[in-house]
């Protein structure tokens, strides 16, 4: 198979890209390489991917229309990993534009070349922030999503919505992952555990949120790359048994659409994760316990079952384990 990436310099893409070119696939990356953060810890993840034959870097923003298409019409993938994004629910307080333009302008141009070009299944980042408001827990896709809290949200709600309508106009089949708070080595520097062990290493204090008062669906990066590649071989279908009288959020009667939470199903305190994270530098943390931001939800906790079933998904990595193998893998990059 010839697979389309989207964000292959990101954290999760960068993982993706590699599990694919490993087992033999051939792996199209697109990417702009973006100073939203350290641009060296982007090229140090797109260095590991040029060493594979069947890789091809195409730098190329999202939102430029046309060199969209003409990467569609060169390379003519078989299948398409839409992994690329404005991220950050804080940084959409800041600079909302950057979110319709990467997020929603972004989007519509990868649907336009699958459409125009054959692509026979499309998988795309869509985000837990999409529960918002929503206090039933845990999250099942099945579940009403119409109360996001960030403009980062609200992008990923709109990228659910446009895909269902491409999906039914256009006969692509399309699987929406919505990812719970993803972490471990190659991981992003805005994210807590990063930003956690870098001031902890430094002597310098850590902000909690909600005074602590938080929990979190954290998963590591492996799970979650496997279970995205098994929903890229596992095309989306039409559910034979949906009900416009009742309808069903998380597939559709009409097109060949489904949305899956990828989590670990098992949420952990953040002050426990704080703890684990110290035992594994041997340092305690100076804690500045701080009030919840705009836009940030006090726990996240995802139902997996859909994917379970459907795709054989089962998260294994414990938080002692991830974080420990986090630990190691920064340790080792920043020579510490």
């Amino acid at each position: 198979m010839k697979f389309l990436v989207t964000g292959h310099a990101g954290f999760i893409g960068s993982h993706v890209a590699i599990q694919l070119l490993e087992r033999g696939d051939e792996v199209v990356g697109l990417d702009n390489l973006n100073p939203y953060y350290d641009v060296r810890l982007k090229q140090a993840r797109l260095d590991r991917l040029t060493s594979y034959a069947g890789f091809t870097h195409c730098q190329l923003d999202l939102e430029d229309n046309e060199g969209v298409a003409e990467l569609f019409r060169a390379h003519k993938p078989d299948k398409a990993i839409h992994l690329a994004a404005q991220a950050g629910v804080r940084y959409s307080l800041e600079n909302p534009r950057s979110y319709i333009d990467s997020n929603v302008i972004g989007f519509l141009n990868i649907l336009e070349g699958c459409r125009h070009n054959g692509v026979k299944h499309l998988v795309y980042a869509s985000s837990s922030s999409v529960y918002g408001a929503n206090e039933n827990a845990p999250f099942s896709v099945h579940h009403n999503v119409d109360h996001p809290l960030s403009l980062y949200a609200a992008s990923k709600k709109s990228n659910e919505m446009m895909a269902h309508t491409y999906s039914h106009l256009f006969r692509i089949p399309v699987t929406g992952l919505r990812f719970f708070t993803v972490y471990g080595p190659w991981g992003r520097p805005d994210m807590a555990l990063f930003l956690f062990t870098k001031a902890i290493l430094e002597g310098r204090p850590i902000d909690v949120f909600n005074r602590g008062e938080m929990q979190r669906d954290f998963t590591f990066v492996d799970d979650i790359v496997d279970g995205v590649i098994a929903c890229a071989d596992n095309v989306a279908q039409v559910n034979e048994d949906w009900s416009g009288a009742a309808p069903d959020p998380g597939t559709s009667g009409v097109a060949p659409y489904k949305v899956y939470n990828i989590g670990n199903s098992q949420p952990v305190q953040l002050m426990k994760y704080i703890e684990v994270l110290e035992q594994c530098l041997g340092k305690t943390a100076e804690k500045n316990m701080l009030p919840m931001q705009p836009g940030d939800v006090p726990a996240t906790w995802a139902d997996v079952s859909d994917l379970k079933n459907d795709v054989g998904y089962q998260p294994s990595t414990t938080v002692e384990t991830g974080v420990a193998r986090f630990v190691e893998w920064y340790r080792d990059f920043y020579k510490l």
